[in-house]
């Protein structure tokens, strides 16, 4: 869930986080993080094997590729 903030985001980010897929891949991940508000950006990552996302007040984060779902 993206939450608002009234302020804008205007430093690096303190935290960077990466999220895991579980029960779906790296793509159907993003495309679920985008109709939540999130963007898929370019951060100069070049091809690798996650995807950077910005939330809507613009802080990255990268979604990984799937890993073994845990049960």
């Amino acid at each position: 869930m993206f939450v608002p903030v009234t302020e804008s985001k205007t430093v690096k980010n303190r935290v960077h986080l990466d999220v895991s897929p579980v029960g779906c891949d790296c793509v159907e991940e993003v495309a679920r993080l985008e109709t939540l508000g999130g963007t898929r950006i370019d951060i100069g990552q070049g091809e690798q094997g996650w995807v950077v996302v910005a939330d809507p007040e613009g802080n990255e984060f990268c979604v990984l590729a799937r890993r073994a779902d845990v049960t």
